[in-house]
């Protein structure tokens, strides 16, 4: 099953388009972001930006009953000379800046976290290593919130790896100023009883470039909210991600690209495998590209490879445009099983067919892995991949 839609620069229809769509940008319909968790009803499941998550397997982050222990995570980060590292109160300005918080998950976490942490770039200077903040659960319940902030002109990788066991809710914060490049690595590799709900805001300053990959493979539920807003025009926001959901698990992004000011791009790819009994991968994909926003070129593109029964995909890509005047738009999402004819093609060429499977797999995500650029996280990722697809042979 496929769907698609592509709406040329100065098109006349996208406006039709975007009255007729039954579906329109999920915050649209539900309470307007906020700091504070009395804004936020109690989610019942009902409403639109909850119908498919496991409420009851959230461990109390969606109704206040989850309580913060000692034992959450530990967050360590290692960061080249020339970055500055904080550990900073509730009261410092920096926090908050690149978005509010948009459900009631997100406002507790900003309601409950006691210590921030803050990483700023300084302007012009140019990172040759990455930054790392390791997240390491430890068995409890935590809430968050990390800043990363960079210069005019600056340029950083930063890679925040996720593992252990916790309950986490958490907020991360993206501050580029005008010309800087940033890319972020976020990759969920939890244990398996792992919870993690995450809101990611990233505000992007004119003429900067923004790239995203969203890495998740553990946890038993993980929920993440990437969302992007511009500070100026010609702003560039790129947003991959690969999930990988085994047998159980429900792995859930939801994205919003808000083209907010004129003459900005976006481009979003995300590509998902799913194999074992209840294994579940939701996709929202949001794009609102606003009144103001002249000259916007976007698109957004959501696959799935379904590898065995019992899995299921949810895959929902919107596309909202309030002006006729941009240089495109659209979106696609497709969902399908294992090609049992790219099988027979490899194997009638004497490749067994475990290592064919492997092969389409990896086939499959390695347009993406290809554009991390950080080789150990490429690298581990592959192996991640090969051992998934061996633990259901």
């Amino acid at each position: 099953m496929a769907e698609a839609q592509n709406i040329p620069g100065g098109s006349t229809t996208a406006g039709q388009i975007a009255v007729a769509a039954e579906s329109t940008v999920a915050t649209r319909m539900s309470a307007p972001p906020s700091f504070d968790v009395a804004d936020f009803p109690v989610p019942h499941g009902r409403e639109e930006e909850w119908r498919f998550t496991p409420l009851e397997r959230l461990r109390g982050l969606h109704d206040g009953t989850a309580v913060a222990t000692g034992d959450g995570v530990q967050v360590d980060v290692t960061a080249p000379e020339g970055v500055t590292v904080e550990t900073v109160g509730r009261d410092d300005e920096r926090l908050g800046r690149a978005g509010t918080p948009v459900d009631r998950v997100a406002a507790q976490a900003y309601s409950a976290f006691e210590k921030a942490g803050v990483v700023t770039v300084p302007k012009e200077t140019v990172l040759t290593e990455p930054i790392r903040i390791a997240v390491h659960g430890r068995g409890g319940v935590a809430y968050g919130h990390q800043v990363v902030e960079l210069g005019a002109f600056a340029e950083a990788v930063v890679v925040i790896d996720h593992t252990g066991d916790a309950v986490l809710a958490a907020n991360v914060d993206f501050v580029l100023g005008d010309g800087a490049k940033l890319t972020v690595v976020s990759v969920q590799d939890w244990d398996d009883k792992a919870v993690h709900v995450g809101q990611h805001n990233a505000l992007i300053g004119r003429d900067a470039t923004f790239k995203s990959f969203v890495v998740t493979f553990g946890g038993d539920v993980v929920r993440l909210h990437p969302r992007v807003t511009y500070a100026g025009p010609g702003g560039e926001a790129e947003l991959l991600g690969l999930y990988f959901t085994d047998a159980g698990q429900h792995q859930e992004h939801r994205l919003l690209v808000d083209h907010n000011v004129p003459h900005c791009k976006s481009n979003v790819v995300y590509k998902g495998a799913l194999q074992g009994e209840a294994a579940h991968a939701v996709w929202i994909g949001d794009v609102l590209i606003e009144a103001k926003a002249e000259g916007t070129d976007t698109y957004e593109m959501n696959r799935n490879l379904v590898l065995t029964d019992g899995a299921r995909v949810d895959s929902v890509p919107n596309l909202e445009i309030e002006t006729g005047e941009i240089v495109g738009a659209g979106h696609a999402s497709a969902t399908g099983r294992f090609d049992d004819e790219q099988l027979f093609y490899l194997m009638a060429r004497g490749i067994q067919a475990d290592d064919a499977r492997r092969l389409v797999v990896r086939g499959f995500f390695a347009e993406l892995v290809q554009q991390i650029g950080v080789d150990d996280i490429q690298e581990r990722l592959l192996v991640k991949i090969d051992e998934e697809l061996e633990a259901s042979v």
